[in-house]
């Protein structure tokens, strides 16, 4: 994170600066790119509501390091904080919500992120044609926007599914225990899309979408998670506990029992197996069916999936 909108982040969030310092990660700003390997596949990352672009850095770290180029996405006033050129921060500004699937509040954001994804893709294909900007040097030379893939935690992963449905060109996408909301769930999708859910069947909207998903899909569930266990919570949630105070059923309740090292870990092997899939075509075996290297992943279906592998619910 960039050190104002930390700053922000640790004075309203869980991670006082009195109590714990936040972890360190493998980013550096302005790191050159590294062309030896040629254009490469682009990932775009959409953050859950009230969260920002770094909510998922050890997803975000892992798909990088096999040769992804990785693009988070900040939602100005729907991120909790967002820092911009020159120091200004913007807070998160939504109104109440009412947690109906229709709250305007809702679709109107959804409708916003999908124009901020749209403008993203577009200002990344100037760079990559040899217009100017603010990324480093050369990054325009090794983007491959043909194979551009995207994913999302929460309201991130909806604004994933609401992307594609409006067009926007995403080749496949991924939604981390999103709700769905909008057109997308009536229109569903004709291209790759996979579904990651915590441990519980609480989203209408899923089984809704799940026969108008006439691409390749699968739905994925896994046990001793909870929703933010799609996030970095999953990673230092843990290291922190103890200096926060909390119980260990207070912190299984927030990012549920499964392990948090071993969480993450399954999520970095699907997510990686899933866009090196789509993006590169290579094979998947982890995404075929159940296996017992991993027990916590269960492959929840209505049926056979378009492509005719029987993936029924385990």
């Amino acid at each position: 994170m960039s050190g104002r909108a930390a700053a922000v982040f640790q004075q309203t969030g869980y991670l006082l600066p009195e109590y714990v310092m936040l972890p360190d990660t493998h980013a550096r700003v302005g790191a050159a790119p590294d062309r030896r390997g040629g254009r490469r596949p682009v990932i775009l990352y959409s953050h859950g509501h009230g969260q920002h672009r770094g909510s998922s850095t050890a997803l975000v770290e892992e798909l990088v390091s096999h040769g992804y180029v990785v693009v988070t996405i900040d939602h100005t006033y729907d991120a909790g904080q967002v820092e911009f050129p020159g120091g200004r921060v913007e807070k998160y500004a939504m109104p109440p919500l009412t947690g109906e699937d229709d709250d305007p509040t809702i679709l109107k954001a959804v409708d916003v992120r999908v124009a901020d994804t749209r403008f993203v893709l577009e200002e990344l294909s100037r760079f990559a044609r040899g217009g100017r900007g603010p990324l480093p040097h050369g990054l325009g030379d090794v983007l491959d926007l043909s194979r551009a893939g995207m994913f999302g935690h929460s309201l991130g992963g909806a604004t994933a599914a609401s992307a594609m449905a409006a067009g926007v060109p995403i080749t496949a996408g991924a939604n981390l225990d999103g709700s769905l909301f909008g057109p997308v769930v009536a229109k569903g999708l004709r291209k790759p899309f996979l579904l990651m859910s915590e441990d519980a069947d609480n989203k209408p909207s899923w089984p809704e979408i799940w026969p108008r998903l006439r691409g390749w899909r699968r739905h994925l569930r896994l046990t001793g998670t909870r929703h933010f266990s799609y996030t970095d919570y999953e990673t230092f949630m843990p290291q922190a506990a103890s200096r926060l105070g909390a119980t260990d059923e207070q912190l299984a309740e927030f990012i549920g029992p499964l392990d948090g090292t071993r969480g993450i870990d399954v999520q970095r092997r699907l997510l990686l197996a899933y866009f090196d899939l789509q993006l590169r075509g290579c094979r998947a075996p982890i995404l075929e069916g159940p296996s017992p290297g991993y027990p916590e992943v269960r492959f929840i279906d209505g049926g056979d999936d378009p492509q005719g592998n029987s993936v029924g619910g385990r």
